[in-house]
């Protein structure tokens, strides 16, 4: 598994960023760009590959996100930085969600440029993920501009109905681990009912998206292991390759999955 991501991910640089020395933002103090704000934790040794940028779950904040330790070690350890991005009122506005209000795609692109702008993590250094509503913003994210990630790494949220079409999406995708419980009540694999208006996606068609789009060669499918679960792999997509994780586990997002997510997509400890 690690092999062949690795081989998609040949562009990815190895050698550590130089990071200004003028960095008026960090973990306790936001970092403003046009229409919201993002915080981020720097690896502790200076040796930076890159940046997981993550989105937070329902009802939390980028403030609270850095409180989630675990993550935010684990990430570092990885050498990349930890950047949690703010949604609004403790939600997101993606196509078909709940929340509105925000222009979503261009508030993340705003983000995305700073990032480059100010540690200069450019697309293949850059990596996406996010828990709950926030991997859905995450998925979101990756189908309108996967172009600038260079992998995602997602735990118990996905597309909500109607799901994009594979077309709606950016032919340039990059490599996907998802992980999802098999007792997750929140964010069930089939999604759910929010009220009578708004309805999460099925886990396995949402993923269904994303492998058509991304011309995943369905055929040479195998299992693999990450974090102890039997995984479905689907190599030769455009840019690497789209694994599902399902576990027996609930709604959650453990720095062990992240830890496995991380290496899988080429950047291991």
């Amino acid at each position: 598994m690690r092999t062949c991501l690795l081989a998609a991910l040949l562009l990815i640089a190895v050698m550590p960023l130089t990071v200004s020395s003028a960095m008026p933002c960090g973990a306790q103090t936001a970092c403003p760009v046009k229409e919201g704000n993002y915080r981020i934790a720097l690896p502790h040794d200076g040796g930076i590959r890159g940046v997981f940028v993550y989105f937070h779950g329902f009802k939390s904040s980028a403030g609270l996100q850095m409180q989630q330790r675990s993550l935010v070690e684990m990430t570092l350890a990885h050498h990349l930085a930890y950047v949690a991005v703010d949604g609004i009122d403790g939600s997101w506005a993606f196509p078909h969600g709940p929340r509105q209000g925000r222009d979503e795609k261009a508030f993340i692109a705003n983000v995305f440029d700073d990032l480059r702008q100010r540690y200069g993590f450019t697309p293949d250094k850059t990596v996406i993920g996010g828990f709950s509503i926030g991997a859905s913003m995450a998925w979101y994210t990756a189908c309108q501009q996967g172009e600038k990630a260079a992998a995602m790494v997602t735990f118990s949220g996905v597309f909500w109905n109607p799901l994009p079409k594979p077309d709606d999406c950016v032919a340039d995708l990059p490599p996907v681990v998802h992980f999802h419980g098999t007792a997750d009540q929140t964010f069930p694999l089939a999604g759910r009912a929010i009220g009578t208006k708004f309805h999460q996606g099925d886990a396995l068609k949402s993923l269904a998206v994303l492998r058509e789009r991304a011309k995943c060669d369905m055929k040479a499918a195998k299992k693999v292991t990450l974090d102890s679960i039997e995984c479905d792999d689907v190599p030769d997509c455009i840019r690497g390759d789209n694994v599902m994780c399902i576990h027996n586990g609930g709604h959650e997002a453990r720095a062990d999955m992240l830890d496995a997510g991380l290496t899988a997509v080429g950047f291991p400890k």
